[in-house]
């Protein structure tokens, strides 16, 4: 964070952090993959997984907050389509562990309640200005 301008970057937003960190994770699954699997499944698994993140910044980018949510909208359809989607199909058709799904998993859940509570502090923001 800039103290001088109460500017805070990108790179230290924790939702940010947290969606970088469940693009690792998922990579780490991906990486594994035999290359039937990868286009299969796992081709859409990294995409959506690297999308969510890549939602954030662009919705940190943004000036608008209406701009701003509908990115971050995105950034969670992305990550309902990589976990709850891709990641629970792997995990059903045994492709992953139930360690690798349960930790994936939990960092989701996590990542879902930040990436909500950001959204919504948009919202909030806004009508605090009013």
């Amino acid at each position: 964070m800039d103290d001088k301008k109460g500017y805070i970057k990108l790179e230290d937003l924790e939702v940010y952090q947290l969606s970088r960190a469940l693009s690792k994770k998922a990579w780490a699954i991906y990486s594994k993959l035999n290359w039937q699997m990868r286009k299969i499944m796992g081709d859409q698994f990294i995409e959506s997984s690297d999308s969510i993140g890549a939602n954030i910044a662009e919705a940190y980018g943004r000036y608008h907050y209406l701009d701003r949510i509908r990115f971050l909208y995105n950034s969670r359809g992305s990550k309902l389509e990589s976990v709850n989607h891709w990641l629970s199909l792997m995990h059903e058709r045994e492709v992953i562990s139930d360690e690798e799904f349960n930790d994936l998993n939990g960092l989701a859940e996590k990542l879902g309640i930040k990436l909500n509570n950001y959204i919504q502090s948009l919202y909030n923001s806004k009508k605090e200005l009013k």
